[in-house]
């Protein structure tokens, strides 16, 4: 699937589109359904009935998970999110692999039970995104930063959110700038430990220029 290594204790740039530029969210729920998938597939762990925790999540912000499966999740992770953006028609990742296959797992239990969820919601069959995941490996703390602030910036090419994107619910930059909504499921440390306080991180963000790399950006585009 992939052309490069995928090795534990990497973190990689990680993105995806759907088929032929079409929409992967349609509406909230959905973002909602795959936000906990990003969130809640980092181990193992199997969740039943996951309509509850979405609906949940769609009606007060919170999935409301059972805190002992929760740890579970935590301590089993197989690879650690350490910050997202949700667009209409394509999705961006930042993830550390830390067991061997990790990274493998991760997406396909991400990628395959979304597929699954709006296949059956819409009626449809066959591939939703373009193909496997693209894997970006991040090589230095600069490339981390800066990938950190294309990431969080990303919401700008939405109209209705340009200047906003601090506010941009489907990322994770508000959990940055203000509180963690997700705790120990979404790891910022590496990222945040870098800058005095939240607000040196926000400013790092608004004054940044940052563009994808040619090969990013080529399949996004």
């Amino acid at each position: 699937m992939r052309n490069i290594k995928i090795a534990p204790g990497e973190y990689y740039h990680i993105l995806n589109r759907g088929m032929s530029k079409q929409l992967i969210f349609h509406d909230n729920r959905d973002r909602t359904r795959f936000l906990f998938l990003i969130l809640y597939f980092q181990s193992p762990v199997t969740i039943q009935n996951i309509h509850r925790p979405v609906k949940s999540f769609v009606e007060h912000s919170v999935f409301n998970i059972d805190k002992e499966i929760e740890q579970e999740i935590v301590t089993r992770k197989f690879v650690e999110l350490v910050s997202f953006c949700l667009m209409p028609n394509h999705f961006h990742l930042i993830v550390k692999e830390i067991e061997e296959n990790g990274m493998a797992r991760y997406m396909q239990r991400v990628l395959n039970g979304y597929t699954k969820y709006c296949n059956t919601k819409y009626n449809k069959s066959g591939h939703l995104f373009q193909g496997p995941y693209k894997a970006v490996h991040i090589r230095s703390n600069e490339q981390l930063l800066y990938l950190s602030s294309y990431v969080h910036r990303n919401p700008r090419e939405l109209k209705e959110w340009l200047n906003k994107e601090s506010s941009y619910p489907w990322s994770s930059y508000q959990d940055f700038i203000k509180k963690n909504r997700f705790k120990e499921l979404l790891v910022l440390d590496i990222i945040s430990g870098q800058f005095k306080n939240k607000d040196k991180y926000n400013k790092f963000i608004k004054e940044s220029t940052a563009k994808l790399l040619k090969e990013e950006l080529d399949w996004i585009d």
